[in-house]
């Protein structure tokens, strides 16, 4: 099984949007969480089933499902990095910079 690295500006992203959602409804911020988790152990049993975005760097996307968001995740060797957890509404390319910054 693949091992799982998240981009450590990815958590800051997961707690604004938690938040966000815990506002609107009781508990939808953990559902959330708990949507993007899935997601991402879904990646993890499985990494190259979902499309690749962009080739030059093979990064891939899940859709979590339930929320407008998208896993952004790139494999190397047997290590999955996950770059972004972004909303698919808001500026889709705001990560790029971290791919090449994380090499």
């Amino acid at each position: 099984m693949y091992s799982v690295e998240v981009h450590q500006e990815v958590y800051a992203e997961l707690e604004y949007s938690r938040l966000w959602y815990e506002e609107r409804a009781a508990n939808l911020g953990t559902e959330f969480i708990v949507e993007v988790d899935r997601a991402i152990e879904n990646v993890r049993e499985a990494p190259s089933t979902w499309p690749i975005l962009y080739e030059d760097h093979s990064i891939r996307r899940y859709l979590v499902h339930r929320f407008p968001y998208a896993v952004i995740y790139r494999i190397k060797d047997r290590l999955i990095q996950i770059i972004a957890v972004m909303h698919l509404r808001r500026h889709p390319d705001y990560w790029r910079g971290r791919v090449l910054k994380w090499e």
